[in-house]
């Protein structure tokens, strides 16, 4: 017989599941088996969601929920949005290196299907970032085509710490969850401190340069650039508005004139020292573009999840090195050990700070 299209295939399986479980539940009330344990979850956007008594398979909606999923729970994983590239490969988990690829529920350009969803028979998704009422009603419609509790978490930086404790509970892992929040709540209560003792006027003036032509970037108010609120950094892209990204031209960035460049695209990194069109913005003549670290996941966005908290302490450190004096090699390590489940060796540190492998 020949194979249904996916969305007929999709539509068929999604069927008989709905049909398995009026069948459990009618066989319940004739008092012929036990219902399926759940409880009640009330999510970050006020949605309360059915989810299973024990989750043991779990799917992330998009790219900030699989590295927090990833850091607390690398074994309840049935995929990675998109499959780890070669450079990401070691310094990740062996066992995780190899799972299979479901495409993303959320955000841009969504790539997971519904038939690649129940495939993977998940007990629950999870999803990291805006809670806003676009995403609610997101999480509610893919609820209702697979049958699968979809739970929302909140993103922002600050609220790391909490949303582990939240996923800790989500998936029973309560013990790891504290122990990733305490350090999260430590990292971002040290930064704090040292922070406040910097003086208005050295705290740097700094643009996000995102893309290999460095003209996308993130307005004060987005998750994309939370970071630099954080380090307590002036972002000069306040001008464009509130949250999202944006694209800008090089005389609107002359106009702002950061003395600070950040970006996590080696390409743009590379060129803007001989780009004619940044050569009159004060940062490329003070030699001061920081390529942030990206692998596995980047140190200051790409995506905006935990793995921001390395990249925090990074920031930091290139903005105010007298204010943390810690080498950079060892807070790698251990951040990698404690949140990536990899120990580094000294080539790995390298590749991971400078891009290359040490000689």
């Amino acid at each position: 017989m020949a194979s249904l299209p996916p969305v007929r295939l999709a539509r068929r399986v999604l069927a008989r599941r709905v049909l398995a479980r009026r069948v459990l539940a009618a066989a319940w009330l004739l008092g012929g088996l036990a219902p399926v344990a759940a409880r009640p979850f009330t999510d970050a956007a006020g949605r309360t969601v059915e989810i299973p008594a024990r989750v043991g398979r779990v799917l992330a909606a998009g790219p900030p929920a699989s590295v927090m999923l990833y850091t607390l729970a690398p074994g309840r994983m049935v995929g990675w949005v998109r499959a780890p590239s070669p450079a990401e490969r070691p310094f990740l988990a062996p066992a995780t290196r190899d799972l299979p690829v479901t495409g993303r529920l959320t955000g841009r350009g969504g790539t997971a299907n519904v038939e690649a969803v129940l495939a993977l028979k998940p007990d629950l998704i999870v999803d990291l970032g805006s809670t806003r009422p676009t995403y609610a009603s997101l999480a509610d419609r893919v609820q209702a085509q697979t049958g699968i509790p979809y739970v929302l978490l909140d993103g922002t930086f600050a609220k790391t710490g909490e949303t582990y404790r939240r996923l800790g509970d989500l998936l029973g892992e309560a013990d790891a969850a504290e122990a990733l929040a305490i350090f999260a709540d430590a990292t971002l209560r040290e930064v704090a401190d040292a922070i406040a003792t910097v003086p208005e006027s050295r705290r740097p003036r700094v643009y996000y340069a995102r893309g290999p032509r460095g003209l996308e970037t993130a307005p004060a108010g987005s998750l994309n650039a939370e970071l630099l609120d954080v380090v307590g950094a002036r972002n000069v892209a306040v001008a464009t508005g509130q949250g999202g990204l944006a694209t800008v031209s090089p005389e609107q960035v002359l106009a702002w004139d950061p003395d600070v460049i950040v970006t996590q695209d080696p390409s743009f990194r590379r060129a803007v020292a001989t780009d004619p069109l940044w050569a009159g913005v004060k940062a490329v003549r003070a030699g001061r573009v920081y390529q942030a670290p990206s692998l596995p996941f980047g140190w200051f966005d790409a995506p905006p999840g935990p793995n921001r908290l390395i990249g925090v302490r990074w920031l930091a450190g290139v903005l105010y090195p007298d204010l943390f004096p810690r080498p950079l090699p060892e807070v790698t390590r251990d951040f990698y050990r404690r949140f990536y489940h990899v120990d580094l060796d000294d080539a790995q540190v390298d590749t991971v700070l400078n891009g290359t492998p040490a000689p």
